[in-house]
């Protein structure tokens, strides 16, 4: 049996068993049981909340999330025909900060009616909205903002908040992690020690969630600092996890857990590794250009001042710069099931850029959207070379990859104000035999990028291959053709003009669409280099250099 199907059958079966257990109403009576009296203290929130954006849900019961709006009519917490990220973010309260933002009794009274609204829907046990990390999520933020919105609160709504929240962190401790992988459990776990923290009696919470904490660091965290993922915002999603854990031990006087210093002092580094210029990320593996300002709050709370560094080998990535120049290059190998759901299929894709001017950039992702995610995981929305419009990878129906490149080598020499990355991969070689090197050299303060692209078919040729190169320009850039089609002009934005040209290849431009923030794709142009692979070896080379 494929090992996908084989995946899909033990997972259905897996829920089929825990929905028969916990839809019932001997489970429900089982979660009877003490209730706290009080919350010893509220774990402060780090992390700022939008008063714009309570007044959106105040006045017009619109939710917002990374930029997309949705309406939530009539009280209505069931949504449907909504992606996933929907449901986790209503269910989640984590809009709970932009009504404390927003403050005063106004927002006071909206985060007391909604959490009334949704405790009077929300008796017992559900499939999704009970999920642990939807329900730890939810427990953390009613804690983190009870001073806020319940300390005031009269008796009744205590008492149904303490019954409701004793329900839940009972069902939380018997199901976490609940199938759950990456930084979902995580939030699981948040939301485990923060009861553990702010209820009388609850210290065995604490314990387990320290307990499985120190499980998935190992496992999350790898040696280099980066994501098991490799995507870069679900390492900035990790850090905050463990600064909101770090802050809530030391507010509660428990001594510092080392273990959570010492992943923050190599995770920081890796997190600003993806950064370009403009202090906003790289789009690898499932994420955007992410919020400036929140990844400056999360630098500055995890206090951590190690410098960037310029390899990432576990995570498989390189980074090089000269002058203003930022050049950030997939070196590494897709992670293995079950962390590849968000992995982008194309190995070798580079970003480029210079100061605080995006060049060359991969299409990006959607927030909100499984579509254009699964869309913009395809090869040829990145940096990279395609033969024959073929993905490298396969993307099954449950996000996994198959078909990964089972080697990718890389070499780096930086010597005399000059970096070259060296770097293949054999994703093409169960396709069609051939392997594919990039090398990628930048020198000259950074007005001098270079690459090389290597084709070899080992096996003998078969027939002819269609090789295409795309460079995806960033939509702040002005594009043209010069030199009657033999080279492309482009004006970025802070005002310098670079020249780009090809040895080896057809050069034309043709449209694209960059996804690197917000929900609304952008049009924006790629330079695409074609070419056919006639013989056992062929190579395109290209410049790209400041006038």
């Amino acid at each position: 049996m494929p090992q996908p199907v084989l995946r899909s059958l033990k997972t259905t079966i897996g829920k089929g068993i825990g929905r028969l257990a916990y839809n019932s109403l001997l489970y429900g009576w089982s979660l009877q049981g003490s209730i706290p009296d009080d919350v010893l203290f509220s774990p402060a929130d780090v992390w700022p909340g939008n008063a714009d954006k309570a007044r959106w849900l105040i006045h017009g019961g619109i939710f917002m999330l990374e930029g997309d709006q949705l309406e939530l009519r009539n009280a209505d917490w069931h949504p449907r025909d909504v992606d996933e990220s929907w449901i986790v973010h209503i269910h989640s309260f984590d809009w709970l900060r932009d009504l404390r933002a927003l403050g005063g009794n106004q927002g006071r009274m909206a985060a007391r009616a909604m959490i009334s609204s949704w405790m009077d829907q929300h008796h017992g046990w559900h499939e999704l909205y009970w999920r642990s990390d939807i329900l730890g999520r939810r427990l953390a933020n009613w804690i983190a903002a009870y001073t806020f919105y319940g300390e005031s609160a009269d008796d009744e709504f205590q008492e149904e908040l303490f019954h409701s929240m004793a329900r839940q962190l009972r069902h939380l401790c018997r199901a976490v992690p609940g199938g759950l992988t990456g930084v979902p459990v995580l939030h699981a776990i948040k939301g485990l020690a923060y009861a553990g923290l702010a209820f009388e009696g609850r210290e065995a919470c604490l314990e387990q969630a320290l307990g499985l904490l120190d499980r998935e660091i190992d496992k999350q965290i790898l040696a280099d600092g980066g994501h098991v993922t490799r995507a870069p915002d679900q390492l900035l999603e990790t850090i905050r996890v463990l600064i909101d854990i770090r802050t809530a031990m030391r507010q509660g006087g428990y001594p510092d857990i080392g273990k959570i210093q010492k992943t923050l002092d190599k995770a920081v580094p890796a997190l600003r590794f993806f950064r370009h210029g403009d202090q906003r990320f790289a789009l690898f593996n499932g994420a955007q250009e992410g919020d400036g300002d929140i990844l400056k709050t999360v630098l500055m709370h995890a206090g951590v001042r190690a410098r960037t560094v310029n390899t990432l080998n576990k995570s498989g990535f390189e980074r090089a710069t000269q002058g203003k120049a930022v050049l950030i290059v997939d070196t590494g190998r897709c992670p293995s099931y079950p962390y590849d759901g968000r992995a982008h299929a194309a190995p070798l894709a580079f970003e480029f850029s210079y100061g605080r001017d995006r060049v060359f950039v991969n299409c990006g992702s959607h927030p909100t959207c499984a579509d254009w995610q699964d869309a913009l995981r395809a090869t040829p929305a990145h940096n990279a070379l395609v033969i024959d419009a073929h993905n490298i990878c396969d993307v099954h129906k449950d996000g996994s990859i198959a078909r990964k490149p089972k080697k990718v080598l890389v070499t780096r020499e930086d010597k005399h104000g000059a970096h070259l990355i060296d770097v293949c991969h054999d994703g093409y070689v169960p396709m069609v035999g051939i392997t594919h090197r990039r090398r990628l050299y930048l020198a000259e303060q950074g007005h001098d990028l270079r690459g090389e692209e290597n084709l070899t078919c080992s096996t003998g040729l078969g027939k002819r291959h269609r090789i295409d190169l795309r460079f995806h320009v960033h939509p702040k850039a002005d594009v043209s053709m010069a030199q009657g089609g033999q080279e492309v002009l482009i004006k970025l934005a802070g005002g310098s003009g670079w020249r780009f040209s090809v040895d080896g290849a057809a050069l034309t431009l043709e449209d694209s669409i960059y996804m690197g923030e917000g929900v609304r794709p952008r049009k924006t142009r790629q330079i695409v280099l074609s070419a056919l692979m006639q013989t056992d070896v062929a190579q395109i080379k290209w410049a790209m250099q400041k006038e």
